[in-house]
């Protein structure tokens, strides 16, 4: 059997096609930090298409008055987002001083960086919460000489309200995903497309995200299918690793033995995605981008396994 190497990644998220834009951005800063700019030009996007270590994009940066944002939406919990901040904010930061004299003796000025998860998984968090690089670190000390934090909202439909007064294109965003949701449930989690398209048909008719909706129903309804795929087959094999008694083949680990058992249990997660997939009727390209496989890899792993 062909051995697939996993690493997700796709074309783009709901929530980055939504806000990949300075105005909308800029929204978000001012809900954000209770402030009023209107001034769209002292606003640069900076998203890093293709992240060199996790060969991935990050969702979303900018840089706004000498600050530098970095944001990511997430729906899992992921205690590791603040070693991907760092990996993402070194990388920033490297293409950002390419032209300039590290040996130097004058001092290069880097905007000072915030980072932000917006959570919307379906699992119960608390509305804010900090994520911090020292909670990695094996050996613990009062004072690590490097650290990072991330700030946690959640973005749940009925979640931080006041932020959410305060944006209305979050508010409408969680809104949206909250329809999916609830259709997908109604429709016993058997016809994601479907639920999809009620969900948008619905926001149309309730003016929520409508022009979006109207211009991108294709693309979002892509999109969202391929989040829901990816996502909840890892759920799935976490659940059935806890049940089997098989919780270290996924779980975080030290030992040789966990490590190949982590490796095991992703590559079993990655194989039964593509099956889930294929099964579905989801077209090899669509496949070769929800799990970064090469279309050859996908087209050689249903030759073997059909």
């Amino acid at each position: 059997m062909t051995e697939l190497k996993v690493n997700r990644q796709y074309k783009d998220r709901v929530f980055r096609m939504i806000f990949n834009s300075r105005e909308k951005l800029l929204e978000l800063y001012n809900a954000m930090n209770g402030t009023d700019y209107e001034n769209v030009e002292e606003l640069e996007i900076v998203t890093l298409e293709n992240a060199v270590y996790l060969a991935m994009k990050n969702d979303l940066a900018y840089v706004f008055h000498d600050e530098l944002f970095l944001y990511e939406q997430q729906s899992s919990k992921n205690k590791n987002m603040p070693l991907r901040c760092l990996f993402y904010v070194s990388d920033s930061y490297s293409r950002m001083v390419r032209n300039e004299n590290l040996y130097g003796s004058r001092q290069i000025q880097i905007p000072a960086p915030t980072f932000v998860v917006f959570y919307n998984g379906d699992k119960e968090q608390p509305e804010q919460y900090e994520l911090k690089l020292s909670d990695a670190f094996a050996h613990k000390t009062e004072n690590p000489q490097l650290e990072l934090k991330c700030m946690v909202y959640n973005i749940n439909y009925g979640k931080n309200q006041e932020l959410m007064s305060r944006c209305k294109i979050l508010k409408e965003y969680s809104i949206f995903v909250d329809y999916v949701r609830f259709y997908y449930k109604t429709n016993n989690y058997t016809d994601l497309e479907s639920s999809t398209h009620q969900a948008i048909d619905r926001c149309i008719e309730e003016n929520i995200l409508k022009d979006f909706l109207i211009k991108n129903r294709a693309e979002v309804v892509k999109v969202t299918q391929l989040d829901y795929t990816f996502e909840r087959q890892l759920e799935l094999e976490r659940e059935e690793a806890i049940s089997e008694g098989r919780a270290e083949g996924l779980a975080e680990g030290r030992a040789e033995g966990h490590a190949k058992g982590h490796a095991e249990g992703v590559q079993q997660t990655l194989t039964n995605i593509i099956e889930q997939m294929y099964t579905n009727n989801f077209t090899i390209e669509q496949i070769s981008i929800a799990t970064n496989q090469s279309i050859e890899t996908i087209k050689e792993f249903l030759l073997n396994t059909h």
